[in-house]
């Protein structure tokens, strides 16, 4: 068994790295923030074979940190669990002349205008797109396409950052200095931004396991809108497993299978998540693609279905373990569907009672008495409900009368 160098940001009473690789954890050196492990220094002693817990996680010293823990320890591999952290990873193995996924694998599944590239080129539909390095390229942009024109971070993840321009007044706004969206964690700078045409027509993901440029299993689903439009609108967000019976089903499938064999494959065994649309003539256009689980309730549902937890699936097999799931199942067992419902403005009063839709799980993410400033950032939750049932249908029909009681009897005052 291979010591692993295992980038981690999130803390561990989030996610419980130990308990997901078990008895492996004893090879494992965790890269961390410091304040992810404030609290639970035992664990870390009891369970991790070593530890640089570091002061500015996203720092250049903190890259320099892993690289001093690797060759201290003589790593053989290096996973990561974050998208943020999948090119610094990459960069390390090649340093390090360790297998896995290398930079320009990462650099494809990390930067939209790169993959959308290599989409394009494979002949895989993708919107109208050009990397922004200055306002004249994005006037160029939009004197091509029109509005609307979506702006985004070529590296971002959950829509944080992206911008809609409808007019030339979001136009103007957008490029003063004032424009710049304050959750995108970056100015202007050549090669971190990109236009993307608007498109408007049914959202879809597929969610699974790949290795070495090929599915191994993924099964799609739908989407109740748009990301950047929930952030933007504060509305609730869900997504229903699609049924076996689906024609977009396999349409989905192969789409994601098509965009993986385009992209520069990594022999690492890791979780993807592909976002794409399916217009009026049924052709699915890639949105993006990223080589880990899909967040929000994304991999707590394909667990319910599928008996696999994409996330710890996905770390488990970086550190060389052999995978839960080897082969495409045949179809979801239950059908699942799920919500989130954003926090509003004002003090949080939830329901009464219980969620009274059978197959139907609330888990409350505020207490009740909180105040709340409205939702900050894509993803936040007051609450969550997973619905599970026999068909798609019923699964679909089950999560919009959970989505109709938490309407009517959850108050914000």
């Amino acid at each position: 068994m291979h010591k692993v160098l295992l980038f981690s940001r999130r803390s561990l009473g989030k996610r419980p790295l130990q308990e997901w690789l078990g008895a492996t954890a004893g090879d494992v050196v965790l890269v961390t923030p410091r304040s992810a492990v404030e609290g639970a220094e035992d664990v870390v002693e009891q369970h991790f074979l070593g530890h640089a817990a570091v002061d500015s996680y996203d720092s250049w010293a903190a890259d320099r940190a892993a690289e001093a823990a690797a060759r201290s320890f003589g790593v053989g591999l290096v996973a990561s669990t974050s998208e943020d952290d999948v090119i610094r990873a990459a960069r390390l193995r090649e340093r390090l002349g360790l297998p896995g996924q290398h930079t320009a694998s990462a650099l494809a599944y990390r930067d939209k205008a790169v993959m959308k590239r290599f989409a394009r080129d494979a002949g895989l539909a993708v919107p109208g797109f050009a990397p922004v390095d200055d306002a004249m390229d994005l006037l160029d942009f939009i004197d091509a396409h029109g509005y609307p024109v979506v702006v985004k971070p070529r590296f971002g993840a959950g829509a944080e950052g992206v911008a809609m321009l409808h007019t030339e007044e979001d136009l103007d706004a957008f490029l003063a200095p004032a424009g710049r969206p304050a959750d995108s964690g970056e100015p202007f700078l050549p090669g971190r931004w990109m236009a993307e045409a608007f498109v408007r027509a049914p959202f879809f993901h597929v969610d699974g396991i790949m290795r070495d440029g090929a599915v191994v299993h993924c099964w799609p689903s739908r989407y109740s809108g748009g990301i950047a439009e929930h952030l933007k609108d504060a509305t609730g967000f869900s997504s229903t497993l699609l049924a076996p019976d689906d024609e977009r089903t396999p349409l989905l499938m192969e789409f994601a299978a098509a965009v993986i064999a385009a992209l520069p494959r990594s022999e690492q065994t890791t979780a993807f998540h592909l976002e794409a649309w399916i217009g009026d003539d049924g052709r699915p256009v890639l949105c993006e693609i990223a080589c880990r689980a899909g967040g929000v309730l994304i991999a707590d549902a394909y667990e319910r279905a599928f008996g696999v937890h994409l996330a710890k699936e996905g770390l488990r097999a970086q550190c060389g373990l052999p995978l839960t799931l080897t082969a495409q199942p045949a179809a979801p067992a239950p059908a699942v569907a799920w919500a989130i419902f954003p926090p509003a403005e004002g003090v949080f009063a939830p329901p009464a009672g219980p969620c009274p839709v059978p197959g139907a799980e609330l888990t409350l993410h505020l207490a009740a008495g909180t105040r709340s400033e409205g939702m900050q950032y894509a993803g936040e939750s007051a609450a969550a409900v997973m619905v599970t049932a026999d068909t798609a249908k019923e699964a679909g029909e089950r999560l919009n009368e959970a989505t109709q009681w938490w309407t009517l009897d959850a108050r914000w005052t």
